[in-house]
């Protein structure tokens, strides 16, 4: 029995496939059946901001170091 798969045949390259696409569908299953079904505490609020007059800032506090 050879153990590496670069040197495995066609069939065996198909049923390693087969597995890895079955556990996919097995896990994504799984998650999806796990979810909560409500969306109750999940929803956001949006508040709207309009822009008001423009401002100039003519001073800061802040020093500057060149």
């Amino acid at each position: 029995m050879n153990h590496s798969i670069y040197s495995a045949d066609r069939s065996t390259h198909l049923k390693i496939v087969v597995v890895a696409l079955v556990a996919g569908i097995l896990v994504a299953g799984f998650s999806i059946s796990t979810r909560n079904g409500s969306d109750e505490g999940y929803t956001q609020a949006a508040r709207v901001m309009k822009a008001g007059k423009p401002v100039a800032v003519t001073s800061s506090a802040n020093s500057l170091v060149r």
